[in-house]
């Protein structure tokens, strides 16, 4: 028997926290249930042994998993499990098979402590940079549920989903980024060895030359003496813009004010949601309290404007509002995506209508998607229209106010 400590809710409305006695977390859960209780958090409390385990035990260093990584492990491990292969053949063989070697470290390391005598989601919680808090969570769920072999199944679904998601995103954002970098690199060459040719000619008349055209020829000779500097300039640039876009202060406010431009708001919200949605799918149907779904499913959201609404949702569910009314309250989520949440809680019939939002939302992502795609190419053509001007303009002014001056 092991002693659990809790947190749940009383009425839908009181908070109660306790311990309770039990063999297993699953049944701890069915305990608490049994009292009139909906549990929200439930944690084995094993009076610090577990801290003295993690102090003592040491856990060999591995690479964090890419996304791929992570598919093929849970693929290959769902396969085997759905087979009856039990856990720990099942990791041997990924060990000594898996196409990726960070994979065959991975299942290395989790078939050692596995068979030390933890279990599946014990060990993967240790290794939270490799598989994630979501990970782990749906893990421990099945694994109580005694849904492994399903868990697992859900779990390649979510992760596929999330490569899709990404793939999307990345493929919008690879033309505009190819056609700036290729902009600049253009600019570049311009300045440095096309501008210091005319500034003798120009020279040679004697003319005053414009604004523009006597500040881009002392950019060009500048960079052309000192030709190093140009790809630290460019690499100085990329670097300050990426620090600035994960810098919290400034992250925040670039979370607030895309979801202030029409279309950009629109594809942050499902783009966002996506994932969302998908986790809290995968861990309501597998059984998680709706209050434990939310907080996974809130880990996957980064933009800090939605993911603070929907924690505030998640507190009003954890006082015993409805899913869709909590929701409803930050503004923050598509009203589509609400009214199936709805729908989904007057009908009784709350996972399936979540998944319904899933595919709503992957259609409604792909038209965006496929708008946005519209909308850059004649922005692109614009921005590259507008250098060529300037770089014309720069070099054919002074042609014309000599051709005036004569």
């Amino acid at each position: 028997m092991a002693i659990f400590s809790y947190t749940a809710l009383k009425n839908n409305k009181d908070i109660i926290k306790g311990k309770i006695e039990a063999d297993s977390l699953k049944d701890a859960r069915s305990n608490i249930r049994s009292m009139g209780l909906v549990p929200t958090q439930i944690t084995e409390d094993r009076l610090g042994v577990r801290k003295e385990e993690a102090k003592d035990q040491k856990i060999a260093p591995i690479k964090t998993l890419s996304l791929q990584e992570r598919i093929e492990f849970t693929s290959t491990l769902q396969i085997l499990a759905e087979s009856g292969i039990s856990i720990i053949e099942s990791l041997m063989f990924i060990e000594q098979d898996a196409a990726r070697a960070n994979v065959r470290a991975v299942a290395h390391e989790l078939r050692k402590q596995i068979m030390s005598g933890s279990t599946f989601a014990d060990t993967i919680s240790k290794y939270r940079q490799q598989f994630g808090q979501v990970y782990i969570g749906l893990v421990r769920a099945g694994e109580d549920a005694g849904e492994l072999e399903t868990t697992l199944q859900r779990l390649l679904e979510l992760q596929q989903k999330e490569a899709a998601v990404r793939g999307k995103v990345i493929g919008t954002l690879m033309y505009p980024a190819f056609t700036i970098c290729l902009a600049v690199l253009i600019t570049l060459v311009m300045l440095m060895f096309v501008f210091p040719v005319f500034k003798d000619m120009f020279e040679t008349n004697g003319q005053e030359l414009p604004w523009i055209t006597a500040t881009l020829m002392s950019v060009g000779v500048f960079l052309k003496q000192y030709w190093f500097m140009a790809p630290i300039i460019f690499f100085s640039m990329i670097g300050g813009t990426a620090f600035f876009i994960r810098w919290e202060p400034s992250k925040r406010q670039i979370d607030k004010t895309v979801l202030k431009i029409p279309l950009l708001d629109e594809f942050t919200q499902f783009a966002e949601f996506a994932n969302f949605m998908a986790v809290l799918q995968v861990a309501y149907d597998a059984g998680v309290p709706i209050v434990e779904s939310l907080k996974l499913s809130t880990i996957t959201l980064t933009n800090f404007t939605l993911k603070e609404a929907v924690e505030s949702a998640s507190m009003k569910v954890q006082q015993g509002q409805h899913l869709s009314v909590a929701l409803r309250s930050t503004g923050a989520m598509p009203k589509m995506l609400l009214f199936m949440i709805a729908t989904g809680e007057q009908s009784g019939r709350l996972g399936d209508m979540l998944a319904h939002a899933v595919n709503y939302i992957d259609k409604k992502l792909d038209a965006i998607i496929d708008a946005m795609t519209k909308m850059i190419e004649p922005v692109m053509l614009i921005v590259i229209g507008g250098i060529v001007l300037t770089l014309a303009l720069a070099l054919y002014l002074p042609l014309f106010q000599s051709y005036m001056a004569n």
